[in-house]
């Protein structure tokens, strides 16, 4: 049991450090330190493995606090996390894409679209940081 409690420990850690370096350093620094012709198929590039990152650690998360004997309150948000990247990665990202592309080929619309499915994205994450952060302190204080 006890080392579910720390495989627990340490997937909480890497699904919330996870989502903190990446939103908070890694994406700003490649729009501010590269030309945004580069930073675009870039971040692109990327973001497909960053989802695949969360979905990983917020599953195993969810595991291993089941394994640990956890209750529900650490089990749900987990798998929650790991659930939203998977539409995330699944379905927004590629409704995203596919909007930035038509948006550079000139359709206006497209761009107002592409900037709600972009913003929904940005919201999703954000929660998954707060969630996986509240369940990080409660667990270290449980």
């Amino acid at each position: 049991m006890e080392w579910f409690q720390a495989l627990t420990t340490l997937a909480l850690g890497g699904l919330f450090g996870g989502i903190l370096a990446f939103s908070a350093l890694f994406a700003p620094l490649v729009f501010t330190k590269l030309p945004m012709e580069q930073a675009g198929p870039f971040i692109r590039a990327v973001f497909p493995w960053y989802y695949l990152y969360v979905i990983v650690f917020g599953f195993l998360s969810a595991i291993f606090a089941g394994l640990a004997g956890a209750g529900f309150w650490v089990l749900f948000p987990s798998a929650l996390v790991g659930l939203a990247s998977v539409y995330t990665r699944q379905v927004l990202m590629l409704q995203i894409n596919e909007l930035r592309d038509r948006e550079l080929a000139g359709d206006t619309a497209a761009g107002a679209e592409f900037n709600s499915k972009h913003r929904l994205s940005v919201i999703i994450n954000s929660v998954q940081l707060l969630v996986a952060g509240a369940v990080l302190v409660c667990w270290a204080w449980n």
